[in-house]
């Protein structure tokens, strides 16, 4: 189902008991970011050619994110384009991991898209994604963040560990120390944008490629990220932590394989982030620990 254009916007929704699981949940954890928000929410409702369910899970001080006039604006936006919302809070502050698992619990669609709330994504993103991941049959896709500050700073010395994935997905082990975890730097500042000129890919169209990992913008087989546990991890580590997406991700590259896909339509609002104290690395914690991967 696609989303209602304006001029259905008043007409009754559907009953409850007639309406089926979207295809993908937008799982959006916020705290303290309004303005950030509200446009990651405005991206989201410019989604084209997919069916989507948001759930968004505020741990602001007060719980109110969802009142703060342009968010309800896109709620309401969301809601009138036939796209249920789900507004949760969560105040117990235990990571940003046991965050995640919390959304994740709330899930049912079999794609999940952890998206974090300063990311705006070009219409025909969630699809592309989408595709993707139905084509590629792994466990994860993700769209890289950029940072179009940048758009004048090249860095091919970042980017020359660049490499597109040519056949099947299979499952790969990234570590650090491991030449495939020096894949991270294609995902500084503007790189995905650069990487993306180069590719010559027609619009609406992507190419696959190994990553390290892949923040801010992923979307998962629902049913492998809970087979490896999904972030169930959370109470391995303090509060204080950064780096959960990595150890999931991870997990799930072990057993199911995952990529990044080209062009990425995620742009970074380059806001400050609300992850200040990142002393404790999830990835070190817990694989230092020799972490057995479910199956």
């Amino acid at each position: 189902m696609t989303a209602r254009w304006s001029g259905s916007w008043a007409a009754a929704p559907e009953p409850a008991e007639t309406t089926t699981p979207a295809d993908v949940d937008v799982l959006i954890p916020t705290v303290g970011r309004p303005a950030e928000l509200a446009t990651t929410l405005a991206g989201l409702a410019a989604q084209t050619d997919v069916d989507l369910r948001l759930v968004l899970s505020d741990q602001s001080r007060d719980g109110d994110a969802a009142t703060e006039p342009a968010v309800a604006a896109m709620v309401r936006v969301l809601e009138a384009q036939g796209r249920p919302v789900t507004l949760l809070t969560h105040p117990e502050r235990r990571g940003l991991a046991e965050h995640r698992q919390f959304l994740l619990d709330h899930a049912t669609a079999p794609a999940v898209l952890f998206l974090d709330d300063d990311v705006w994504l070009e219409p025909g993103s969630i699809a592309r994604m989408a595709d993707a991941l139905h084509s590629l049959r792994c466990g994860f896709v993700g769209s890289p963040v950029q940072g179009l500050s940048y758009l004048a700073d090249r860095r091919p010395q970042e980017t020359s560990v660049f490499e597109r994935w040519d056949g099947p997905v299979v499952p790969e082990v990234v570590r650090r120390g491991t030449s495939a975890f020096d894949r991270w730097s294609l995902h500084n500042a503007a790189n995905p944008t650069h990487l993306a000129a180069e590719l010559d890919v027609e619009p609406g169209g992507w190419v696959p490629y190994r990553v390290a990992w892949v923040g801010a913008c992923v979307l998962y087989d629902r049913e492998a990220l809970e087979t490896v546990g999904g972030f169930g991890f959370w109470e391995s580590l303090p509060p204080e932590h950064a780096g959960e997406d990595v150890v999931a991700q991870w997990r799930v590259m072990e057993r199911f394989g995952g990529v990044g896909i080209l062009p990425s339509g995620a742009v970074h609002l380059e806001a400050p982030t609300t992850v200040t104290d990142r002393r404790v690395d999830a990835p070190d914690v817990l694989f230092d620990q020799g972490e057995v991967i479910p199956r």
